[in-house]
């Protein structure tokens, strides 16, 4: 029927066609009419009743034959009130139907159902709500009014007098925006700027002498209109947080036409023909500003641009360097201590390792003060591992130029040391080794105490990253040779550590790492080595003894809290008594502190890798010693060799009275003292002992 009516609609005259539709729509109206009266239904039929509203569209003609058909009548009132036409039944509205869906009475099964709308449909069903959203770009463009854009012609093909004028024109092209999220619209135009932009810049690398003054403004202009824009931000495309480590980063469509902006700017600023008393008047302290917000794109490209722009305002323009430095600051302030977001804070301080690299020595307490409350604060970000190479590279490089800093960069690690983020820890791990390897002896000797206590911690971790992390500090050769200096202060904070994780570490790897740094301060002291074996037992005893106070302090508490209570019903879950449980792990470091007398006998079966007689860990007549210490060696791997990453450095004896000696850093040699050399010369091993009994 509706279509009946629309082919009325737009029919001619014609009498005969009017007739036939009229009489094709009648018997259509009234056979379904029928229908829906024997089911229940006064309404009319839908079809027909949306299509009648619309009668105030139709030509007089044909609502002059719809009405002699009888479909219908009307007249001209200002009343809304529907009107009933002379066939019965037939309702004839002029405006749209408040309630449009056929309501069902009850009894009548054979109704037919509702359509499924948004308010209508089933509680389990979630209604279509169009097209899903699509991904946003990651910065907002104000399109220009479209312009029709003429190719101009090429340099070579006018005077030489009149290029640079031809130039100012093709800036002036460039500086048009067009809207690239539509691939089809703006064609011509499109290419008639990129041609422009690839012109330019092919001219400005062959030619010299080609930058005139004037040139200078258009080309600040040009540069501004093309890339300083609004950021919005980061905005999962489907709705969820942004996560930068997961989601994928949003490029920017026009990307075709700013790369060669970008290039265009950087190779006009290298330029040998660049006046920086020209250009400052336009490269100012703002266009610094809106340079700097630039690099919160998410567009990776982009930020490596803005980088090696950046750099280079700040190498030629000498009255811009300490308002860049500033303005680096107050965008890290921002990140730190408001919204931890920002995608282009590697970059950022890609630009200022560069930057401390060429600092004047003595540094100025400018400098000092941003690695204290910049450099160092950024490490409690979340985000760390974004940035944390570039981050370390800057915090090693202030340490080079000046080592008195050292004490406070390392006491504020540990105190944003993380607690239960085991990857930013191993982050810190490797930061710290790169302190160590540029440290200065005296330095040293200031932090090694609450280093090491934070490096037993991470050697007790469960987590196997950070313990392993923290065990590769003795495959480092300079750092050994600084625990070798400082062995009597080092060695007691550690010796627990290592001694309880070469028992009760579920990981294997660890067991050979602990092994190895077992043997290594055995062979370099071992008297010291015997004594912190025969003071094991005592701490530990002192230990149990604080925890038994501990909790005698806590039963008190309890008992006072029961009496303060009273009689008023059950005890409260907070108030019972805990019950006492006893894990593996309590187990095994019980039976490890009973086996602490024979560790100097089995390691001193333990000979380090390149040596005569190379010991096996897992294999062998002399393995029999250290199974004492573990007696689940078939979980390690069928060979039992240590993997070489895992061989520490070899403790080789230097003179120490040579006063060179002890300048030298990182370097593949321990300093021993003549005594202990002798020590570790005359040392026998129990196997050697028992062969000697034997043989007499």
């Amino acid at each position: 029927m509706s279509m009946a009516l629309l082919l009325a609609m737009f029919a001619n005259k014609s009498g005969i066609v009017l007739a036939l539709l009229g009489l094709f729509g009648s018997y259509y109206y009234y056979s379904s009419y029928k229908s829906r009266r024997l089911s229940g239904h006064s309404e009319p039929p839908y079809d027909l009743l949306f299509v009648l509203t619309y009668t105030r569209s139709i030509p007089t003609t044909t609502m002059k034959s719809l009405k002699k058909l009888g479909l219908s009548k009307s007249k001209s009132n200002n009343s809304n009130t529907p009107k009933k036409s002379d066939n019965p039944g037939i309702l004839v509205t002029t405006e749209l139907p408040q309630d449009p869906i056929p309501r069902p009475s009850h009894g009548h099964l054979d109704s037919t159902p509702p359509k499924s709308t948004r308010i209508q449909s089933p509680k389990d069903t979630i209604p279509i709500t169009g097209k899903p959203p699509k991904k946003q770009r990651s910065s907002r463009f104000h399109v220009t009014h479209p312009q029709n854009l003429e190719p101009l012609p090429a340099f070579l093909d006018v005077p030489l007098q009149d290029r640079t004028s031809l130039f100012i024109k093709k800036l002036h092209q460039s500086s048009v925006l067009f809207d690239f999220n539509d691939a089809s619209s703006d064609l011509q135009g499109k290419q008639v700027k990129a041609a422009a932009l690839h012109e330019m810049l092919e001219y400005l690398t062959r030619n010299k002498n080609v930058i005139t003054e004037s040139i200078y403004p258009e080309m600040v202009h040009m540069f501004a209109c093309n890339l300083f824009r609004s950021i919005p931000p980061p905005v999962n495309p489907y709705g969820d947080a942004f996560d930068p480590e997961e989601d994928e980063p949003i490029c920017e469509l026009a990307w075709p036409h700013l790369q060669v902006v970008y290039e265009l700017f950087l190779r006009f600023v290298e330029s040998p023909d660049f006046n920086t008393n020209i250009a400052k008047r336009y490269i100012d302290q703002l266009f610094v500003l809106q340079l700097l917000e630039l690099f919160d794109s998410e567009d990776p490209r982009e930020r490596d641009f803005l980088k090696t722009t950046l750099h280079r305002i700040y190498g030629k323009f000498l009255n811009l360097r300490a308002f860049i430095r500033r303005s680096i600051n107050n965008v890290f302030f921002h990140f730190i201590y408001e919204t931890e977001r920002h995608n282009g804070i590697a970059e950022l301080l890609e630009i200022l390792g560069s930057i401390i690299n060429g600092f004047a020595l003595p540094l100025k307490d400018e400098h000092k003060t941003f690695l204290t409350r910049v450099l160092i604060p950024l490490h409690k970000v979340r985000s760390l591992s974004l940035y944390h190479p570039q981050l370390a590279y800057c915090v090693v490089q202030f340490l080079e130029k000046d080592s008195t800093l050292t004490e406070e960069v390392i006491l504020g690690l540990l105190r944003y040391w993380p607690r239960v983020n085991s990857q930013k820890e191993v982050m810190f791990l490797n930061e710290v080794e790169e302190i160590l390897d540029v440290i200065e002896p005296a330095q040293f000797q200031r932090i090694m105490v609450p280093l090491f206590h934070q490096l037993s911690r991470c050697i007790n971790s469960q987590h196997f990253q950070v313990a392993e992390r923290a065990l590769y500090y003795w495959n480092n050769d300079y750092i050994v040779n600084l625990m070798s200096n400082n062995l009597p202060t080092i060695l007691p904070l550690v010796f627990s550590s290592l001694y309880q994780n070469s028992k009760i570490h579920w990981n294997r790897t660890i067991h050979n790492m602990v092994y190895n740094a077992l043997k290594l301060f055995m062979d370099m002291n071992p008297p010291l080595f015997d004594e912190c074996t025969s003071n094991y037992k005592p701490q530990r005893q002192f230990e149990k003894e604080k925890a038994e106070e501990r909790l005698k302090g806590w039963e008190e508490v309890r008992r006072k809290a029961i009496e303060n209570r009273g009689d008023k019903g059950p005890l409260p879950e907070t108030l019972n008594a805990p019950q006492q449980f006893i894990s593996p792990e309590s187990v095994a470091a019980l039976e490890a502190d009973q086996m602490i007398d024979v560790l100097p006998a089995a390691l001193a079966e333990v000979s380090l890798q390149g040596q005569e007689g190379e010991f096996d860990l897992m294999e062998g007549e002399e393995g029999d010693s250290l199974s004492q210490l573990n007696n689940d060696q078939e979980d390690y791997d069928e060979e039992g060799s240590i993997p070489a990453d895992l061989i520490p450095a070899e403790a080789i004896v230097t003179n120490t009275n040579d006063d060179s000696a002890s300048n030298i850093r990182r370097k593949s040699q321990l300093p021993v003292s003549k005594g202990d050399s002798e020590q570790v010369a005359n040392h026998r091993s129990a196997n050697d002992s028992v062969n000697e009994q034997s043989q007499n």
